[in-house]
């Protein structure tokens, strides 16, 4: 299990949310609150590696990323601090899958997009094959790490992300249900998504057999600035940040997205919907 966050609007340095806050992502890293596996224990730390991808002026997005616990990284400290972007997110790793290696940190990246995954495939070792070889053969080489969020993403560009990304995340959830479900009915599929082509943010809760990975978003300027007593600068007006969990207390200025949907944001504007009827 993993923390993310994700922001898109007027540009701002990264630091402003992945360092700064009180409980930014960086502190999640070390000290998460509501990181709970299936069985209720809390995961507090989140040390298998971290990674930050962001949008600036150019359509490919610049990508950062090690598999060194983020609080021990004094690069990214210094990057986040000097780097703005319009449309970024961040990623802090506990690892369910894969090896503690840097291909298997998020966000991964395929030309103008970006993807990161909080969550699980339950049984990801024996179901992996099945699932990979759906992926198209021209997509094959772009797998170069062993998790099953760096599989779902390749799955869901081969399924047509790029130009439905709804109705691709669909069909990569039906896959991953129709290969896992008959080799165990109690098997889980636990998926928060944050998904981004640099002009819209897209992002996904859905749970089968497992409690969902907690989402929240906050379209308010002032979301963080009681609890972090004017040490971070204000958030601009017309932006909105989507999170695993809040950088502060959780309060009305956080909104909780439900678990089965589906959410877009553009210009402000958030759009959720029922993700599978």
């Amino acid at each position: 299990m993993c923390r993310w966050l994700a922001y898109t609007g007027d540009p701002i340095y990264l630091d402003t949310l992945i360092t700064q806050p009180d409980h930014s992502l960086v502190q999640q890293s070390l000290n998460s609150r509501l990181n709970f596996n299936n069985a209720g224990q809390l995961l507090s730390t989140n040390g298998d590696g971290f990674g930050i991808g962001w949008y600036d002026q150019r359509k490919v997005p610049g990508v950062f990323k090690d598999e060194i616990p983020a609080w021990h990284d004094k690069n990214l400290a210094n990057l986040c601090h000097h780097i703005q972007a319009r449309t970024f997110m961040a990623h802090v790793r506990a690892s369910t899958t894969g090896d503690i290696q840097r291909t298997n940190c998020h966000p991964f990246s395929y030309k103008n997009w970006l993807f990161q995954h909080n969550g699980q495939v339950s049984h990801f070792a024996k179901v992996r094959r099945e699932l990979q070889m759906a992926i198209a053969p021209e997509l094959f080489p772009c797998l170069h790490g062993n998790t099953d969020s760096e599989t779902l993403f390749l799955l869901a560009i081969t399924y047509g992300l790029m130009d439905k990304p709804k109705l691709a995340l669909q069909r990569t959830v039906e896959k991953v249900l129709d290969t896992l479900v008959p080799f165990d009915e109690d098997g889980a599929v636990n998926l928060s998504f944050a998904i981004s082509d640099g002009d819209t943010l897209y992002a996904l809760r859905f749970s089968h057999n497992e409690a969902p990975m907690t989402q929240f978003y906050s379209t308010d300027a002032a979301c963080m600035k009681d609890f972090n007593k004017g040490k971070v600068p204000d958030i601009p007006n017309g932006c909105t940040i989507v999170v695993s969990e809040p950088l502060d207390d959780i309060n009305a200025k956080w909104q909780s997205i439900e678990n089965n949907t589906f959410t877009t944001i553009k210009n402000n504007k958030v759009v959720c919907e029922t993700f599978l009827n």
